[in-house]
């Protein structure tokens, strides 16, 4: 059935906000810029926000979604691909990352919306595409803050 795959897109949608939540997480801990945390920690406020959108589509589909008492994935540290290293870099990786990882979830989201058959679905997804871009935005403008700041 179209809705049966389109709430298995929204849940893999679901799961990419989970994962760039805990992403995030695990960078403001690692920054000495206060106001860098502080970014990184209102970008994973949204994407919970996004979570929260994405299941409330999810019910709107007829598919119960389980209340969490807590976030499933990794708390202390964030792993990439095999390796459990923790993420141990300056401030201008750590925003190139975010941005990296902003731009692999718009594209995600852009991909997606050719997948879903409800409509709305579709509008939700791309309102989601269009959210990344911007935390996308946000990195560079701090990025280039600081890369003004350096040319000083």
């Amino acid at each position: 059935m179209a809705v049966e795959a389109d709430i298995e897109i929204l849940e893999l949608a679901v799961s990419r906000e989970v994962e760039a939540y805990h992403f995030l997480m695990a960078m403001a801990e690692r920054v000495a810029s206060k106001a860098i945390r502080n970014l990184f920690e209102k970008l994973a406020e949204e994407e919970l926000q996004h979570k929260s959108t994405l299941e409330l589509e999810m019910m709107k589909l007829g598919h119960t979604v389980p209340i969490d008492q807590e976030l499933p994935g990794p708390r202390n540290i964030y792993v990439l691909s095999n390796s459990t290293s923790k993420l141990d870099m300056d401030l201008r990786d750590a925003l190139l990352l975010g941005m990296e990882k902003e731009e692999v979830s718009f594209r995600t989201y852009v991909d997606l919306i050719g997948q879903v058959t409800n409509q709305e679905s579709k509008e939700i997804l791309l309102n989601l595409a269009q959210e990344e871009v911007r935390h996308k935005l946000r990195f560079k403008t701090e990025l280039e803050t600081l890369q003004k700041q350096d040319n000083i």
